[in-house]
């Protein structure tokens, strides 16, 4: 792979939007690898990373204090290589921290990076879309670097509202969201990386268990109460709630059926309740 890499490699020249035709469907060659870390870093030793990607090469002297690597290029290659080989996960892990340079601060207490989800995010639309990717791609790789920093407050405690508000903004993205932060723990504390796999456990199980409350709160049986009324002669009660709990149990276990049914059904439950 290094020397494949040393033959590619061209020296970074003009501005973002002039790259290589080729180095779109290079970079993915890099990327779905099944391992892919050492075909990474044989690709920034040789220097065809400077043309690929010459951000990236910005993280090499932006020491990490988080994550305790030597610099964050380190641990962005370590996230890469832990992610499956599917290209919108492994190109949000590349570009996950890509804004770290921009953003560093040292204004509020030690070394902090304000923000640069949301930087990182514009840097990596800039980017892939100047590489010729797929518009649909590069819109759901942007997203994940944005996003890719939401998890950081869990821990703090979110109420109901800020996990569907989480699963919401993720959308469709949320699976390959929820891999590429479990991916972002690099720490070698294995203590607290069990601890960040045991939250985003928890907040993973949040998501379904309000999900399927949602979903429950939403469904409604084939019939509504003036039907049930009209149909069995009765008026407003506590009858009338009880058919309808019963309709919606129909409904769940047999899915939806035609009104003549649901009515054959209730009448005969009516005369059981007799």
């Amino acid at each position: 792979m290094a020397e494949t890499a040393a033959t590619n490699a061209q020296p970074t020249t003009g501005p973002v939007d002039e790259v290589d035709p080729g180095a779109g469907e290079r970079l993915l060659a890099l990327l779905l690898e099944p391992d892919c870390a050492p075909g990474i870093w044989a690709s920034v030793d040789s220097g065809e990373m400077d043309y690929l990607v010459p951000e990236l090469l910005a993280l090499r002297m932006e020491q990490d204090p988080i994550h305790r690597h030597k610099d964050v290029l380190s641990h962005t290659i370590a996230v890469v290589g832990k992610t499956e080989p599917e290209m919108t996960v492994r190109l949000a892990a590349l570009f996950h921290d890509i804004a770290k340079p921009r953003t560093r601060s040292f204004e509020h207490g030690g070394v902090t990076f304000r923000h640069h989800e949301a930087v990182g995010a514009r840097m990596t639309r800039r980017r892939l879309t100047a590489m010729g990717y797929d518009e649909l791609l590069v819109d759901d790789v942007a997203e994940l670097v944005r996003l890719s920093g939401r998890f950081k407050g869990y821990a703090d405690g979110w109420s109901d509202a800020a996990v569907r508000r989480y699963a919401r903004d993720a959308g469709p993205l949320l699976g390959r969201l929820n891999h590429l932060i479990r991916c972002d723990c690099t720490t070698r504390n294995r203590e607290k990386a069990a601890g960040i796999q045991a939250a985003m456990d928890d907040l993973e199980h949040r998501i379904a268990e309000l999900a399927e409350e949602a979903r429950r709160a939403a469904e409604r049986p084939g019939l509504d109460g003036a039907d049930v009324m009209a149909h069995l002669g009765i008026g407003p009660g506590r009858d009338v709630g009880r058919a309808l709990t019963f309709l919606l149990e129909v409904k769940r276990t047999e899915g939806d059926l035609q009104r003549p049914d649901l009515e054959a059904r209730l009448d005969a439950w009516w005369v059981d309740q007799a």
